[in-house]
């Protein structure tokens, strides 16, 4: 007989929410998965982990900048959103802004105010230079007209 197959799901354990009634003022740096209902006004960063979620339901609204490795928008951030991994734009999502994204979903009526910038490998791994092979060609050139 053949066995059951098991599905292996992510986990959807929140580990931090913004209830619909607060407001938040000030930065917020989390780990994990946070879920927003109300309101944000300071940037949400996610530390330690390329794993970290963000969820903005449709009540959720964040006033400023967003760098979290995936996001799900079904609200409104006014700023600009870095999703280095994936970002989902529900059809009530509202960013007044710039994307910045890997992989990007969009549903219909989802709006962005602001460029789409797709982030290649490159861009997501961060700017370091080597003793053995100096730097790039664009930072050798702007270095050498100083």
């Amino acid at each position: 007989m053949w066995g059951k197959r098991v599905k292996r799901k992510v986990s959807d354990k929140v580990d931090s929410i913004i209830g619909q009634h607060s407001q938040v003022q000030g930065d917020i740096k989390f780990t994990g998965r946070l879920h927003v209902d109300g309101t944000i006004r300071g940037n949400v960063i996610a530390e330690n982990g390329d794993d970290s979620v963000l969820t903005v339901s449709q009540r959720g609204t964040v006033e400023g900048e967003v760098r979290v490795p995936y996001v799900y928008l079904n609200g409104i951030v006014n700023g600009d959103v870095y999703a280095h991994q994936h970002i989902e734009l529900a059809a009530n999502a509202r960013v007044e802004g710039n994307v910045y994204y890997s992989l990007i979903e969009m549903a219909m009526g989802a709006e962005v105010n602001g460029k789409l910038v797709h982030l290649s490998e490159r861009d997501r791994a961060p700017l370091a230079l080597s003793h053995e092979t100096g730097p790039s060609d664009g930072v050798e050139e702007a270095l050498s007209n100083t």
